[in-house]
């Protein structure tokens, strides 16, 4: 018997809904989080790739930031062993179907910073 919950059914489900979105905010949320996923978007980077992308990100809170998302499974970090060592950073599978979202948000955004633009224009 198949104990997972569907989509509808968090949907209907206010508790299993705020429960959803808190583990989806609990992996993305913070200042830096989807800057750097969106960084990674299209293409692996190396760090200083990443930080030259995200104005004023400090090269400390690029690397915890990093190692969070690496810890739950939104990047994946690769060390080649060249002279010297390099390391690049890229999404994973899961992470890469944020696109979407980011989509969404990024749609979200630019409406509201025009309705906002036009309100202050028009008040």
């Amino acid at each position: 018997m198949d104990k997972s919950i569907s989509f509808m059914d968090v949907k209907a489900c206010p508790i299993q809904f705020v429960l959803a979105i808190n583990d989806t905010l609990n992996v993305i949320s913070g200042k830096w989080k989807l800057p750097i996923i969106g960084s990674l978007l299209f293409d692996k980077k190396r760090f200083t790739e990443i930080q030259r992308n995200i104005p004023k990100i400090t090269p400390r809170m690029l690397s915890k930031e990093l190692k969070d998302l690496e810890m739950n499974g939104i990047v994946k970090r690769t060390v080649y062993d060249t002279i010297p060592v390099s390391v690049e950073y890229e999404l994973t599978n899961s992470a890469k179907s944020l696109s979407d979202v980011l989509d969404k948000m990024l749609e979200w955004g630019l409406q509201h910073r025009k309705s906002t633009i036009s309100a202050a224009n028009h008040g």
